[in-house]
């Protein structure tokens, strides 16, 4: 199926792409208020489907949003969307919005939420990144303090990443590193970050003031399953520069390598023997393993 035809779940019913809208008085649009959720598919099956739906109700949660399926619910509602789009391979986008209401803030004059599946295909970044790895460079924009906003929440409101990323584009680059408030690498716009150095594994904590991305977690079990040691300590910028290998983490971006990180050369320049074995182990688990959809 062409994506101009693609099929939209809105409040549990699909419609053609150009008659899925939504209120211009709902307050994702107008406040950023509200949750979501990327998740992709491979081979005819969801990769982590439940612990993708379970963290966005831990979101929605968070933030005192009502969504109004179970789990199980809102898991049919991805697969039946996958299905109306005919895919097999692809990315989907979990939107989950506090609803319409009126021009003020309160979130309490919004009647009832609205649930948007989008079921589509995507290409992050090149296959020619993933051979050779991305150029990345530090942003001033920073992340939000957990004070602010709890990093574990993936809501609309993400101006910071967006501000992040256009610094990086700015400056030639693929991605932008985000540093905590206290100058610590924290995670990319969209990926969490992982080094190597003489053999070990580093990636910033939780408490850095980034996602506890669900990739993250797959790749820190693919890495220690395969013996390798893996410390979740905090990192700065000089960390990265004088890492033997940087390597990113996402859903969208899956594993990806990292060549230049503010024009120091990371290791060799190419892609380590770390990085490249826990992107083919990644390869080989998200094809082999995740919840049917026919």
């Amino acid at each position: 199926m062409s994506d101009s035809n693609l099929q939209v779940f809105i409040d549990g019913e699909f419609l053609p792409e150009k008659d899925a809208k939504i209120s211009v008085f709902d307050h994702g649009l107008l406040y950023g208020d509200g949750v979501f959720e990327g998740i992709r598919f491979y081979n005819g099956r969801v990769f982590k489907l439940e612990e993708h739906i379970e963290r966005i109700f831990d979101s929605a949660k968070a933030i005192h949003l009502n969504i109004g399926f179970s789990h199980a619910d809102m898991c049919q509602a991805v697969i039946d969307t996958i299905k109306a789009n005919e895919l097999t391979d692809g990315y989907v986008r979990l939107v989950i919005t506090r609803g319409a209401g009126g021009l003020g803030l309160s979130p309490y004059r919004c009647e009832k939420e609205s649930v948007i599946v989008i079921a589509s295909k995507i290409t992050l970044y090149p296959a020619e990144d993933y051979q050779n790895g991305l150029k990345l460079v530090t942003c001033s924009t920073r992340r939000p303090a957990h004070d602010t906003l709890s990093p574990a929440v993936k809501s609309l409101n993400y101006l910071s990443n967006v501000m992040a990323k256009i610094e990086a584009i700015a400056a030639g680059a693929e991605e932008g590193v985000m540093l905590n408030a206290n100058g610590l690498v924290a995670e990319c716009t969209g990926d969490n970050v992982f080094i190597v150095k003489r053999g070990l594994i580093f990636t910033p904590p939780v408490s850095a003031g980034m996602l506890d991305g669900i990739t993250r977690r797959v790749v820190i079990d693919l890495a220690r399953r395969s013996g390798h040691t893996l410390t979740e300590q905090e990192l700065s910028r000089y960390d990265l520069y004088t890492a033997d290998e940087v390597f990113l983490t996402g859903t969208a971006a899956e594993v990806i390598p990292v060549r230049v990180y503010d024009e120091r050369v990371i290791g060799d320049g190419k892609p380590g023997p770390v990085t490249k074995s826990l992107m083919e182990d990644f390869r080989k688990m998200v094809e082999t393993t995740g919840t049917p959809i026919y």
